[in-house]
């Protein structure tokens, strides 16, 4: 009898294995990839800060699923209404494709900023050093008039990361 209880309970194993479906038994005995691979790279490594125009500014870069990049430019503002005020611009619209970079920013106080180019590996030495990456290209400055009256100023930036440990310190709390 218990011959027969065994055998049973081999007969029910071996038809619960055999029930997976082919394609996940064998998705389950592939090796794993050796270390010295290199893994696929998704553009997330180039998210932080990098410098922009003055010092003091920022740009913000934040590459999520599938190219979709977001983010900010944080700059001084250069008009009458608001000289010397700290301004937030959003991404309107981000993408990497490979290493090609592009973003063009909401419009505030009649500004936006337009930039293509690329990520690059810059001076830095280290993941985390200062300029470890860089965004190269061409900034474009869309500045419109009370009377609507677009002014288009486009010139080739060099944008450089930011050191990881220069995020701003949290602020204490009393």
């Amino acid at each position: 009898m218990r011959s027969y209880v065994n055998f049973g309970f081999a007969l029910l194993l071996a038809w619960g294995v055999l029930s997976v479906p082919v394609e996940v038994r064998a998705q389950d005995a592939k090796p794993s990839a050796p270390a010295s691979q290199p893994v696929a790279k998704s553009g997330h490594q180039y998210s932080g800060m990098y410098t922009f125009l003055k010092e003091g500014e920022f740009v913000q870069v934040t590459v999520e699923d599938a190219g979709h990049v977001t983010g900010f430019v944080s700059r001084f503002g250069d008009g009458e209404s608001d000289k010397g005020a700290f301004l937030d611009q959003f991404f309107k619209s981000g993408k990497l494709e490979g290493n090609k970079l592009s973003f063009t920013t909401e419009v505030v106080h009649g500004v936006t900023f337009d930039f293509k180019g690329t990520v690059e590996r810059g001076e830095g030495k280290n993941p985390g050093d200062e300029a470890y990456f860089v965004l190269k290209g061409t900034l474009t400055e869309n500045a419109s008039d009370v009377n609507k009256k677009v002014t288009s100023h486009s010139r080739d930036v060099v944008f450089k990361m930011f050191p990881q440990d220069a995020a701003p310190a949290p602020a204490a709390r009393n």
